[in-house]
């Protein structure tokens, strides 16, 4: 469950942003322009279908997947030498492992840790990067594909209700008309100025995140290149051993090549770091 007041109610936005868009785009903006049980009415219902899945289940997957120093048994080295990678947790009062960080939201350190996401609720690292990763691609998908029907039913289609400078005043400041009128073609707008929003935001995340993965590094470690692998490797290190399957279902299992444990035999074999 959500730790903060922020990540609930980052939390409630998504199970509400998703099914609703999902709603309008299945029962309002397809209709509009494909006759029902007709050849694209079917295939766009079946992508969006698949996307949904996908979003939801790479969300659900990242939540329920722990990826906490809580759910194994720490073995520390016994070699000094490769001991000195580890750290003392004040916190946790525990030796923690290379790249393992303590979140302060979920009070415990993280294996592998990149960031805390708000969206879900917990952690992202070692063993549920993998369906942030997902969750983020398909959400962006699922975007861009409703901003492209819904580009054409409003500017286009409905172009003599929305193509004023009413609807432009509206798009900034939308808490104000609703105040003022709350219809559904306000309602409509509103879900489009979120897609158009959504879609930027985790476009921004992908390009930062995904940019991190293709050198092997976390967003503590985008200045260095020490666990760097080549981005094949390091793509597979993060979606596992059928990473180029992963995009189709997050139920895919796809085995991590690595424990998230033991970075330091990593460290000392690496050519980088030799």
């Amino acid at each position: 469950m959500p730790k903060t007041l922020t990540d609930a109610c980052c939390v409630l936005f998504i199970f509400t942003f998703i099914p609703l868009t999902f709603i309008f785009e299945m029962c309002v903006v397809l209709p509009a322009f494909h006759e029902a049980g007709s050849f694209m009415f079917v295939l766009t219902w079946l992508l969006g279908t698949f996307l949904l899945f996908n979003i939801v289940g790479n969300f659900i997957f990242c939540v329920l997947e722990d990826t906490s120093i809580k759910s194994i048994m720490l073995t520390p080295p016994i070699e000094v030498d490769l001991r000195r990678y580890w750290r003392l947790c004040i916190k946790c009062e525990i030796l923690t492992p290379p790249r393992s960080w303590h979140c302060e939201s979920c009070n415990t350190c993280i294996l592998k840790r990149d960031h805390h996401c708000v969206f879900t609720g917990c952690c992202v690292g070692h063993r549920n990067q993998r369906y942030f990763l997902m969750f983020i691609v398909h959400i962006i998908l699922g975007t861009f594909y409703a901003l492209c029907y819904n580009s054409a039913y409003f500017w286009w289609l409905h172009k003599e209700t929305y193509l004023d400078l009413g609807t432009a005043v509206k798009m900034i400041c939308p808490l104000m008309t609703f105040l003022a009128e709350f219809s559904w073609t306000n309602i409509y707008l509103a879900i489009y100025e979120i897609n158009v929003i959504v879609l930027i935001y985790t476009g921004v995340l992908l390009f930062f995140h995904g940019s991190n993965i293709l050198k092997g590094a976390v967003s503590y470690e985008r200045q260095t290149a020490k666990y760097d692998m080549g981005w094949r490797e390091n793509l597979i290190m993060v979606m596992g051993n059928r990473w180029h399957l992963v995009w189709f279902s997050p139920f895919l299992d796809s085995k991590l090549p690595h424990d998230g444990v033991h970075w330091e035999k990593f460290l000392q074999t690496s050519t980088k770091n030799r």
